[in-house]
């Protein structure tokens, strides 16, 4: 077999793996989210984090995905505005208090905090300052990948705490230490990362199940329409003004 096809299987039995041992997790929160949107709260998602920001851009104004979300999308951890920048500014400890500060987070809201490796500085701070104002702390994080990371390690919060311990309910996206998982003779590192289908794929298992919970209950929460599907655009119209002035970057 090619070593595309060991990669997909990888992937497979990972994704497999999540939906087995986190499908009650995510069911917890899930309801948690749908409680939200039943009330017609916004739901904050940030990550703090160079290649997790990705999975907040998943998730938001995504088509099949909900108009509820409100993403915290920092421009310092930002790959765009430099790889090194970002990677110096996720390990700079009371950043992610200035990230909270910046924004309306308000006591009782939930915020949903993806970081796979779940240990630098900006995401803790981010988990901790968000809890001090009441809100609940929903983590994607990997719990093996913090707990084989020395606490030595520079990236590390002044705490040494992870974020799986600080936050309210864990969805545990299992990426190992490293991220990358495919080996090739010859070559001393592996290639080709997990994070971001992992990431990804609970995620849209939590708006799913969110979205189940909500039509049992007879609520049809507002869904993203692809602007590029026929209709889409005035489908998407007569919500807009609705979340106009509550999401900072629609």
């Amino acid at each position: 077999m090619s070593l595309t096809s060991d990669y997909l299987q990888s992937i497979t039995a990972h994704l497999e793996q999540i939906q087995t041992t986190e499908y009650d997790a995510i069911l917890q929160s899930a309801a948690l989210l749908s409680e939200q949107i039943a009330q017609d709260k916004i739901i904050h998602v940030a990550a703090a984090g160079g290649h997790s920001n990705l999975a907040t851009q998943e998730i938001f104004f995504r088509a099949g995905g909900l108009m509820h979300i409100n993403p915290i999308i920092d421009e310092g951890t930002l790959l765009t505005n430099g790889a090194l920048r970002s990677m110096a500014i996720e390990r700079l400890p009371d950043y992610g208090k200035i990230v909270v500060s910046n924004h309306n987070l308000q006591a009782g809201e939930v915020l949903l905090l993806i970081n796979a490796y779940g240990i630098n500085a900006a995401v803790l701070d981010i988990a901790l300052e968000a809890k001090k104002k009441g809100l609940t702390v929903i983590a994607v994080t990997s719990v093996q990948h913090a707990q084989q990371t020395p606490l030595d390690h520079p990236a590390r919060h002044p705490s040494k705490q992870n974020l799986f311990e600080v936050a309210d309910i864990v969805l545990d996206c299992k990426v190992q230490v490293g991220d990358a998982v495919v080996e090739i003779d010859g070559i001393s590192q592996k290639v080709a990362a997990m994070s971001t289908f992992a990431n990804s794929f609970i995620l849209n298992a939590l708006v799913i199940e969110t979205v189940n919970l909500l039509a049992k209950q007879g609520i049809e929460p507002p869904i993203w329409k692809s602007g590029n599907a026929t209709g889409g655009d005035a489908w998407n119209q007569q919500f807009i003004t609705r979340f106009k002035d509550r999401i900072r970057l629609l």
